[in-house]
């Protein structure tokens, strides 16, 4: 649970470092609570096997969100205590009497959205009623508290337990022959896709992804299969997400810092001419690069995007960070426009509109995309210090994508 204090009873290690000092002093621990219920008569209850480390979720456990200017309106829609959580594939284990779709013992893999329908409203809002439940206008209302997500709220636990709630719309079933590591990539891929989708690359383009953590190497992946006439650069900052980003078809990886060699690279790549200024980052002009996919979003990276980016060209972003100052002059200069994308919601593909997570579970099955080798490793609940400390030194682990085992026989991982 994160927003309070350790349970007294739990073990926990002695720090040895001021990395571990400082994950020690989180409001972070492992808790005893009440098993996960219906929280209305249609809600489900559901036993995960295996539940990601979203990006963000990282972010806040690690204090990541703690440092700089507290000026940031997504705090209006989480509650604090809450249990983190919210990609995830799980079985069925109980059915609300309202409950509708949906079967015990069925695997399903978790739309995380507490929009209109989960919380009981009707009738709908207009996103909801067009498929956009990430625009919902009912966040804060209905039968729950603040909470866009499960996993950010207090009455609705995420998937870091044994149990977890959801409402049965959220509840996506997974084919048999969809493996474990295969269904739990579902939430970062759907990510990516609606980025890309709502934002593809021109025919023939240059694109950069800016961060290689799980959305940024999903990204790659998507361009790749289905836009394979576009050349892909990526920003990695570890030699595994490096490795990996060249796998799933990067043209060239470049460093993420000092960022002027990351410009400067960038530029060689592409073909772009650079022009110094007086003082800062050099400017690409024409530019040679037409979209950047930024899954880190914080001010340096966005100051790198818009330097390179040729005129008319797109910077869309899928991360979350604290706010920050950077120089946006060449926005004007070279008429850029800046798209934020959140998460994601029913995506038309291919002649074909439904929710991003069917349109994944899809693909698996026509083996199209295959991202189950990001899923480099299992922690159980108990062995949260070890995680923690896994995803604070990833240039030492060489963790991609982290998941938890919150019942390890559903897992496979001991015998029943």
């Amino acid at each position: 649970m994160f927003g309070s204090r350790p349970d007294r009873d739990e073990p926990r290690p002695v720090a040895t470092d001021e990395l571990e000092k400082h994950l020690a002093s989180l409001p972070f621990g492992l808790h005893h609570v009440d098993d996960a219920r219906p929280v209305r008569p249609d809600w489900v209850v559901t036993r995960p096997i295996l539940s990601g480390v979203c990006g963000s979720d990282a972010k806040l456990v690690l204090g990541d969100f703690a440092d700089g200017d507290i000026d940031n309106p997504m705090a209006a829609f989480s509650s604090l205590p809450h249990v983190p959580g919210h990609e995830v594939v799980a079985e069925v284990v109980a059915l609300g009497p309202e409950a509708r779709g949906l079967d015990v013992g069925q695997r399903v893999v978790l739309n995380p959205w507490l929009s209109c329908a989960p919380r009981g409203i009707s009738p709908v809002c207009p996103p909801c009623q067009a498929g956009d439940v990430n625009l919902c206008w009912s966040f804060t209302k209905g039968h729950l508290g603040p909470g866009v997500h499960i996993g950010v709220i207090t009455g609705a636990p995420g998937a870091w337990a044994e149990l977890m709630a959801a409402h049965d719309s959220m509840l996506i079933p997974v084919p048999d022959d969809i493996s474990d590591e295969a269904a739990v990539m579902a939430d970062p891929f759907s990510v990516a896709f609606h980025a890309i989708v709502r934002n593809p690359p021109p025919p023939s383009g240059r694109a950069v992804v800016y961060g290689a953590g799980a959305l940024g190497l999903a990204s790659v992946a998507i361009l790749s299969a289905f836009h394979p006439e576009v050349e892909v650069a990526v920003v990695a900052r570890f030699p595994a997400q490096g490795e990996m980003a060249r796998r799933y078809g990067a043209a060239v990886v470049v460093p993420h810092e000092p960022s002027v060699a990351t410009v400067e690279a960038l530029a060689d790549w592409s073909g772009a001419v650079l022009h110094q200024a007086f003082a800062g980052l050099p400017m690409a002009h024409p530019g040679r690069i037409d979209v950047v996919y930024d899954t880190i979003a914080k001010p340096e990276t966005f100051e790198v995007g818009v330097r390179v980016l040729a005129e008319r060209g797109r910077l869309v972003y899928t991360g979350v960070a604290i706010p920050g100052r950077w120089e946006w002059t060449p926005v004007y200069f070279k008429e850029l426009t800046i798209v934020g994308s959140n998460a994601f919601a029913q995506e038309e593909f291919e002649g074909t509109r439904q929710h991003a997570i069917e349109h994944y579970l899809q693909l698996v099955q026509d083996r199209r995309i295959d991202l189950t080798d990001m899923v480099t490793h299992r922690f159980a609940l108990e062995g949260w210090w070890d995680a923690l400390l896994a995803l604070s030194r990833p240039e030492i682990s060489g963790v991609l994508k982290a998941t938890f085992t919150p019942n390890p026989v559903a897992a496979g991982l001991a015998p029943a």
